[in-house]
């Protein structure tokens, strides 16, 4: 149960705490956050004055919030313990072990720290192999730390409870942001997920009163979060201010002793000063009056932190000696950073998707534990026709027998089975720690996926229906990118089920978008449409067990209809990602199509014995381009048939991709057939008026090849 803060005029118990923390070790981290932040900032030619010439190209200072997030570190202490950050947050990573010379190597873009001069330098991450508390990759998007903070601590559940991992007791994630985060919908998703979980899950929400220039009565009502959390339950909440050590000492100690004692998660709000425009291309004084920054520096927690330590816990001259030793560990530091070459442009275009030959990164199963999982290509010749739902339903549980890191988890997807029964059984049969139901958050299942994945497991998170993918953009985005934004030092592999396309007499614009393009233009995923039960079975259990996350498109017309039938290959068949599929055999067009319509283009064809080659792509990423361009070079001529809408569908890539590579082959203009540039109607006499089927597309085979 959730009780309310202490009032702010109570005064903390002075030194009860003092023995869990090493101040000295506080101080210095401190002093260090604050001197980089004087590094970036200044302009004073007798410094290093970074900022004069324009090395620093994008910064964020934490002045102000250094002290607070230096003691938090200092409680992080578990080896599987885990911090979601944001881009004010060098101070914690400091505290965690990150060094000088990566602190300011990031920011200047030089090669190697963070992402290899890839990201912007305060969007951190901190691995840790050999364990040790470690820093989730963070991202320039406000709020999107929150949702996998929240998987990872699931995570620490799942690795202690459910494979019985006892190293993980007492483990805990901490996820940090400012007040402006808190009206994000990544923040409820968490939050929510923490509540009806009991998750190991610290919520640090620093208020600096400002988004920018936004305050924060306009984040949250009346400003502050932990007040309007009081009655929240099962949560944890305190409220104190972050400028006074003793109070943020025991306010935070008292959360983490909450946390790791498995009571639940808990949030504490402290309020700091902002000592400093919101960034470098910022101007406060545009928003804030002079009296208002005159009575944030009246507020410095340097000075506060100071006269806590001196005379009690440090003498005067051991403080000015820390002082001096800070200036010239950060001189040195900046020395060896600046001594760092460029990131190399020649390696600019590695790491979008795992390779072979680099270092495992720090997320999903091992490359060992894949394969010890085995797998083949060779289909059973016993197998028994089975529809495509029930296809799928079978490969889950195969590889929820063979590989206890595998978690299935969406809306619906446990006690009913799912909104199209594919996971109908499955929970009763391995659990609800296994196979579970989310809140209705498409944000909480990929972000609580990308926080499992890191951690170590292999998530297979269902998405209702294409459309409903839209709130989870986000983090789609960030998952897709994790791998190359980190120059390979962390990854997410995920698979999200996701139905989608035209249902059996029905459309919408709601439940029946497919869309795959947008995700062949989402960088760092793998994108898959199967046609069938078969090619269902194989792609998906490749994609459970790839380095890469995956989108898995279930066509809902095939989950709904026989179509998509065929015999079940075998509980270790395994398809290839990127391998084209030839359908049929022919001489003088190729059609090339994937998902529902290769039944329709099979239907077509067949009125055109032996003139036409007809491939299902299978993959839209990777796709199989040289076997398109080996069939059109033979035929000369091509028509490409997708459900998608026409204008900048991933057919116009493959048309592109033809006219530049096979251009002297064809015999008569690339063609495409594909849904008019509206939504997808629902009635079906307005469907099929838009839709490609089996008359329209001979017609338009008729066409080409009367050229």
């Amino acid at each position: 149960m959730a009780t309310n803060a202490p009032p702010k005029h109570q005064r903390p118990r002075s030194g009860a705490h003092d023995a869990v923390f090493d101040w000295q070790r506080v101080a210095y981290h401190a002093l260090v956050s604050r001197a980089l932040d004087d590094a970036e900032e200044s302009t004073n030619r007798n410094k290093a004055a970074v900022p004069r010439e324009h090395l620093v190209l994008y910064q964020f200072s934490a002045r102000g919030h250094e002290v607070a997030q230096v003691i938090l570190g200092a409680l992080l202490t578990h080896q599987h313990d885990a911090a979601g950050a944001y881009y004010r947050s060098r101070p914690l990573l400091l505290a965690l072990g990150l060094g000088i010379d990566d602190a300011l190597a990031a920011p200047l873009g030089r090669a190697g720290g963070f992402s290899d001069g890839r990201d912007i330098g305060v969007v951190c991450n901190l691995p840790r192999p050999d364990g040790g508390p470690i820093v989730l990759p963070m991202s320039g998007d406000v709020g999107s730390q929150y949702t996998p903070a929240a998987g990872w601590a699931q995570a620490i559940l799942y690795h202690r409870d459910v494979l019985g991992d006892a190293t993980y007791e007492r483990a805990m994630c901490v996820v940090l942001g400012g007040e402006g985060s808190v009206a994000t919908n990544g923040f409820w998703s968490s939050l929510t997920m923490a509540t009806t979980l009991k998750l190991p899950l610290l919520f640090y929400v620093e208020d600096n009163g400002l988004g920018i220039s936004v305050r924060g009565e306009m984040q949250t009502p009346g400003g502050n979060i932990a007040a309007n959390l009081a009655s929240f339950r099962e949560l944890l909440v305190r409220d104190g201010d972050g400028t006074d050590p003793a109070e943020t000492a025991r306010l935070l100690k008292e959360c983490v002793d909450h946390v790791r004692s498995g009571s639940g998660p808990a949030l504490v709000h402290l309020t700091v000063p902002r000592l400093c425009s919101h960034s470098g291309p910022d101007n406060q004084r545009g928003y804030r009056s002079e009296e208002e920054i005159a009575a944030d520096f009246a507020r410095d927690p340097l000075p506060k932190l100071r006269q806590y330590l001196v005379p009690k816990l440090m003498s005067q001259k051991a403080w000015r000696e820390l002082e001096a030793r800070v200036q010239h560990d950060v001189d040195e530091g900046l020395r060896k950073a600046r001594a760092r070459g460029l990131a190399d442009p020649r390696t600019i275009r590695r790491f979008v998707f795992e390779e072979p030959d680099a270092p495992d990164a720090y997320g999903g199963l091992s490359r060992t534990d894949r394969e010890r999982l085995g797998g083949s290509e060779e289909l059973a010749d016993d197998g028994e026709v089975v529809r495509f739902a029930e296809a799928i339903r079978r490969t889950l549980r195969r590889e929820l027998e063979v590989n206890p890191k595998l978690l299935v988890f969406g809306e619906d997807v446990g006690r009913k089975g799912g909104v199209h029964l594919v996971t109908e059984g499955l929970q009763r049969q391995f659990g609800d720690r296994r196979v579970f139901d989310t809140s209705l958050s498409e944000e909480g299942i990929v972000g609580r996926a990308v926080g499992m994945a890191i951690a170590g497991l292999m998530p297979v998170a269902e998405i209702q229906f294409r459309k409903y993918a839209d709130p989870a953009t986000e983090q789609l985005n960030n998952c897709g990118t994790l791998r190359w934004r980190t120059a390979n030092r962390f990854a997410a592999p995920i698979v999200v089920r996701m139905p989608g396309g035209f249902g059996k007499d029905v459309g919408d614009p709601w439940h029946s978008v497919s869309d795959e393009v947008r995700f062949a233009h989402a960088i760092g995923w793998q994108m898959v449409m199967p046609s069938n039960a078969a090619d269902g079975v194989g792609l998906l259990r490749a994609a459970m067990r790839s380095g890469n996350p995956t989108i898995f498109f279930e066509h809902r017309s095939l989950l709904m209809t026989s179509d998509g039938s065929a015999r079940y290959p075998g509980d270790e068949y395994v398809l290839p990602l990127g391998r084209a599929h030839r359908v049929r055999n022919g001489s003088d067009l190729t059609v090339v199509t994937w998902g529902a319509m290769v039944h329709r283009c099979a239907e077509a064809a067949d009125r055109f014995p032996d003139r036409v080659e007809l491939f299902d792509l299978r993959t839209i990423a990777p796709w199989d381009r040289e076997q398109v361009l080996t069939s059109v070079r033979a035929t000369g001529r091509c028509l490409i048939v997708h459900e998608d809408t026409l204008t900048a569908g991933f057919g116009a890539e493959i048309a592109a991709t033809i006219a530049q590579e096979a251009f002297w082959a064809l015999d008569a203009p690339v063609d495409r057939l594909a849904v008019d540039d509206v939504p997808m109607p629902y009635h079906t006499v307005l469907l099929d008026t838009v839709l490609p089927d089996a008359t329209r597309i001979a017609e338009r085979i008729a066409s080409l090849l009367a050229l």
